[in-house]
């Protein structure tokens, strides 16, 4: 299925801190090969996406560290699709100047944005997926593509349906609402009437810009004259003056929120197999195989293997050229780089971010 008039903008940023070491800020996540195949998230992203727009209408956007990358990788997208930002400004920033600049060559298209980091089984039913979101922006609806929740996760935002969510099923969304507490968030799984939100937008650029433009002008007004510039000679020096007054500030809380309080948010379920690749035990739990002992790897070099010895819910992520071993241990993390080595508890895996912050203070990420 390909939908003509349909852009598609693939954010591809990140500081690479939850993957650490495996992924760095200067090589994340979405250029690693995390899908089961060889083929990195980005590729895989690219692959899923261009049967429903074609390559000329697909656009990347990125950060200065990684365009050389992601044009490595993907040298089927046209030079001018990939939109390199000077500095991360956050997703809003990103989006909004995708859609600006897609507006600019397309007044009034339909687009959609999927993060480049994602995972995707079922590719057929994704397919259908954006093909109702895409009717329910021709609507007028700003879109998003729910995802059933399996657990009280506080990392995710929630949509509060209006009705019980049913495959393609086009409905409003009561509330728009970003990374509650445990508490809340357990409530509003048990409550049946709320779906994740995966950061999956669908909108025409014209009804997104404009309601960008009532909400945040200090976010529009420089992205617009940056848009205006772009595709001429006139575009570097635009974008390197006006970049940086341009808010750091997630397209959650600047459009999609106070948009669902009016009733301007619309969203379809999307039950497509999707993951966000967050942290080693999502990606063990995905991708990873069992090398006995207790213990699961999951290798990224063709010479990283694993032994686990007495052990229990040991996991194992050999990314350099190297055996790693374990003996008597359980529930931990281990993960082999070339330069660095990381050891951690299993229930401590999402404060590997807290732990690039503590390295970062101390000067040793400078080192790597």
């Amino acid at each position: 299925m390909t939908t003509t008039d349909l852009h598609v903008v693939v954010p591809a940023g990140g500081s690479g801190t939850r993957l650490w070491p495996l992924s760095r800020a200067a090589n994340p996540k979405f250029l690693h090969p995390l899908t089961g195949t060889d083929r990195s998230l980005l590729q895989a992203t690219f692959d899923r996406l261009v049967p429903l727009c074609s390559a000329a209408n697909l656009l990347v956007v990125t950060g200065t560290a990684h365009a050389a990358g992601v044009a490595r990788q993907l040298p089927g997208l046209p030079e001018r699709n990939v939109l390199v930002e000077p500095f991360a400004r956050d997703s809003c920033a990103a989006i909004a100047l995708a859609a600006a600049v897609i507006h600019r060559r397309a007044p009034g298209a339909v687009m959609a944005s999927f993060a480049a980091d994602h995972l995707i089984t079922d590719t057929a039913e994704f397919a259908h997926t954006v093909a109702r979101a895409v009717d329910g922006a021709r609507d007028g609806y700003l879109m998003t593509i729910g995802i059933t929740p399996t657990r009280p996760e506080t990392g995710y935002g929630y949509l509060q349906c209006s009705e019980p969510a049913a495959r393609s099923v086009i409905q409003r969304v009561l509330e728009f609402k970003e990374k509650p507490s445990l508490d809340v968030a357990t409530r509003y799984v048990e409550s049946g009437k709320y779906l994740w939100n995966a950061s999956m937008f669908v909108w025409k650029t014209d009804v997104f810009l404009a309601e960008l433009a009532a909400r945040r002008p200090d976010v529009a007004e420089p992205i617009a004259r940056i848009a205006d510039a772009w595709d001429t000679d006139a575009q570097e020096e635009t974008l390197a003056e006006l970049w940086p007054s341009v808010p750091k500030v997630a397209v959650e809380y600047a459009v999609m929120e106070p948009a669902a309080e009016d009733g301007k948010v619309g969203t379809v379920p999307g039950d497509f197999g999707w993951s966000d690749i967050g942290d080693f035990e999502t990606v063990v739990e995905l991708l990873g195989i069992d090398v006995g002992g207790g213990g699961k790897s999951f290798a990224t070099g063709p010479g990283g293997r694993a032994v686990v010895v007495d052990g229990e819910g040991v996991v194992v992520v050999p990314a350099g050229n190297r055996l790693v071993s374990t003996l008597g241990v359980s529930d931990v993390i281990v993960v082999d780089t070339e330069d660095a080595v990381l050891v951690c508890g299993r229930d401590r895996a999402q404060d590997i971010k807290r732990l690039t912050e503590i390295l970062r203070e101390r000067g040793e990420l400078d080192r790597l």
